[in-house]
């Protein structure tokens, strides 16, 4: 399980990229990259990482589900997950 300070920092990231999405639309469209410079690091969505929404993991993250490789196997095999079953042949 992640510690909840990661978890924290992720979602405080994605906060700050919605708040500074226009400016930075904006800016860019300007190419004014002096002023884009100065806005918050944070403020960039390359910086945002994906976190499973269970335990905070970030690695092994599915976007299909929104979790990790390890909860979609102990959901998947608890039949947690429609239309999903383990693979055998």
């Amino acid at each position: 399980m992640a510690t909840k300070a990661w978890v924290s920092k992720q979602l405080r990231r994605q906060e700050l990229v919605k708040r500074f999405e226009e400016t930075r639309r904006q800016l860019k469209k300007e190419k004014n990259y002096a002023a884009l410079a100065k806005l918050p690091r944070d403020s960039s969505p390359t910086r945002s990482h994906n976190r499973c929404l269970l335990t905070g993991r970030g690695r092994g993250y599915l976007r299909k589900f929104k979790i990790s490789r390890i909860m979609l196997r102990e959901l998947a095999l608890a039949g947690k997950i429609p239309g999903l079953k383990k693979a055998s042949w």
